[in-house]
């Protein structure tokens, strides 16, 4: 029962993160709304690349930042943000269809080199790190769109924009 709960958990979190960069304008990706922050496309391939995290807390016993670049070249389309995100959706259904309760309950460290950041049972990494982060910026995407006037979808339930819908 436990699994099944995490896994609706996730695919709902996922799902409503599909939604909303179904929205992004192709001619604004390189649009930011303040010089400190993400670029519109570098904020989706960021949501993207929170996928390959989150299946590498299925896949690895831990997670060293050191080794991996913390920014990539933004994705420049929404055909491109949309298949690779479907394509990690995959990845990350399989490796929980995967798993069971014991691998859910096991400890996955998030490290960076020497400094542990995180150490928490699989589960809960999933949850905090992976999809609470994904909601967070997933958030931030929404205010970007609001910002540059696209409808924002509903995500638990109607957005200003879904009104009389």
């Amino acid at each position: 029962m436990v699994k099944q709960l995490i896994i609706g958990d996730a695919m709902h979190e996922l799902a409503s993160t599909r939604r909303i960069l179904e929205r992004l304008p192709e001619e604004q990706m390189t649009w930011k709304p303040h010089v400190k922050s993400m670029t519109l496309g570098g904020l989706a391939t960021h949501l993207v690349n929170l996928l390959n995290w989150q299946a590498a807390i299925f896949a690895y016993t831990e997670f060293d930042l050191s080794t991996v670049p913390l920014r990539r070249e933004p994705l420049g389309r929404r055909e491109d943000v949309l298949e690779e995100f479907d394509a990690n959706v995959v990845k990350l259904e399989t490796l929980l269809a995967e798993c069971d309760e014991t691998t859910l309950g096991e400890e996955w460290t998030l490290r960076n080199g020497d400094h542990i950041i995180l150490r928490q049972p699989r589960a809960i990494a999933l949850r905090t790190f992976g999809l609470s982060h994904m909601v967070h910026h997933r958030a931030q995407l929404g205010v970007y769109l609001r910002l540059l006037d696209i409808p924002v979808p509903g995500l638990y339930g109607p957005s200003a924009d879904d009104e009389g819908k």
